[in-house]
């Protein structure tokens, strides 16, 4: 038994505990508490000083494998301006212009490759607190990644076909290779599932969305309500996604015009299901917000990513207020500068200030672990839960530890301790 003093214990699902404690055995939480603790057998005491403990963060939504991309596609004025530059880095040097090139050559001599690159993305998600992600891939290179890096959560072989012409066999193949990839790992790293994600509902046919559906081993994910473009796309079947799908010779001539909201979209088409993670919201009413608290979704805010790629800043308020579940993902380094969830919750904070600290550090810990279907293991700190345990170095003069901890945590004050 080890047990870990330190000035505060946040355990997330209760408020702070100054001059805190926290006893943990083979690799569980066995009790915790504040002020003098009670004798426990054979405890090896460690008095962590002058830092916040808190359970580790979980990064709900990135893309691990675009963190090449770091620094090559500029903040955009509008998400069409942004995804024509992402698509003219992304196919450089592939003749289809179509396929993800998944071969883990260098995409330009002299520069990092996919592989290299996740792997730094990674690295950095670890030493920065993050434990759990929802991680987006084309490609299924990163299983193994987040594997050597310690972390779990769930991988999303992601999707897109607006015009595939058999869709269940190709959900089916699809499947198979997610199911691959998760063996692959299972020994190494068992707390990492691969499941099937639709992208978007500009890139995912109808009758794709339903097979999806039906054949996703975890939790359905979804871009959703991400652009204006998107929701005009839905309304009228008209804009830049239209002309981009056209563009590309994907334009599928018997799609039909739904003229709805994207969560009654997805909801039609059987996506909208208990448990679903849907991304980004920027666009969504208060009434679709209220339709996903209602089919107990969980949605998942990229709020630095929103603003790059020209989306707008997304409506935290709202999203408190209405009730719906909220968990926090950076993206990728295509739209971020960082994987860190720390700023990611100091953006949140200034564009929120009157959201509850405590309510931003339950979105990065509890909501997101749950969300991704870990909660019985991770989120917070429970006696039996895993001791997924983070310590950030909290200068002395602080009064309030929730709110400091939502203002900007520098990358060199945080680290793993069990």
């Amino acid at each position: 038994m080890t047990r870990y003093r330190a000035r505060w214990v946040l355990p997330i699902d209760q408020p702070p505990l100054r001059d805190g404690w926290v006893d943990v055995g083979n690799g569980r939480i066995a009790a915790l508490g504040a002020g003098p603790a009670p004798s426990a057998a054979s405890a090896d005491t460690r008095d962590l000083g002058e830092v916040a403990l808190l359970p580790g963060l979980v990064n709900a939504h990135t893309h691990l494998e675009l963190s090449w991309m770091a620094g090559l596609i500029p903040p955009a004025a509008s998400m069409h301006e942004w995804i024509a530059d992402l698509m003219r880095v992304r196919f450089a040097g592939n003749n289809t212009g179509r396929n993800f090139p998944s071969d883990r050559r260098e995409i330009t001599p002299g520069v990092i490759s996919e592989l290299d690159a996740a792997r730094a993305g990674a690295a950095l998600m670890r030493d920065t607190g993050t434990v759990l992600v929802g991680d987006i891939t084309n490609s299924l290179i990163t299983p193994p990644i987040l594997a050597e890096a310690g972390i779990g959560g769930v991988v999303f072989h992601e999707l897109l076909g607006f015009s595939v012409s058999e869709p269940h066999a190709f959900v089916r193949a699809a499947a198979g290779r997610a199911s691959e990839a998760a063996a692959g790992v299972a020994a190494a790293e068992p707390r990492i599932r691969v499941t099937l994600a639709a992208h978007a509902p500009y890139s995912v046919s109808p009758a794709l969305f339903r097979e999806i559906a039906a054949q996703a081993s975890g939790p359905l994910a979804v871009h959703l309500g991400e652009s204006p473009e998107e929701v005009e796309f839905l309304r009228t079947g008209l804009g830049p996604i239209r002309q981009t799908l056209e563009s590309l010779g994907v334009w599928n001539g018997e799609w039909r015009v739904p003229e709805c909201d994207p969560v009654s979209y997805i909801a039609d088409l059987g996506y909208l299901q208990p448990g679903a993670l849907v991304v980004h919201g920027v666009h969504l009413t208060d009434d679709a917000l209220e339709r996903l608290r209602d089919a107990d979704a969980t949605l998942i805010t990229c709020p630095r990513s929103n603003l790059w790629v020209g989306s707008g800043p997304p409506r935290l308020s709202h999203f408190y207020a209405c009730g719906v579940p909220v968990a926090v993902g950076t993206d990728s380094l295509a739209s971020v500068a960082t994987l860190n969830l720390w700023d990611e919750l100091a953006e949140m904070r200034r564009l929120a200030p009157d959201v509850a600290p405590e309510c931003l550090l339950e979105s990065a810990t509890r909501i997101g672990a749950e969300g991704l279907g870990f909660g019985d293991d991770f989120g917070t700190l429970t006696a039996g839960k895993r001791a997924a345990l983070v310590a950030v170095d909290v200068p002395a003069a602080v009064g309030d530890v929730e709110e400091y901890l939502v203002s900007g945590v520098p990358a060199d004050r945080v680290r793993r301790v069990a």
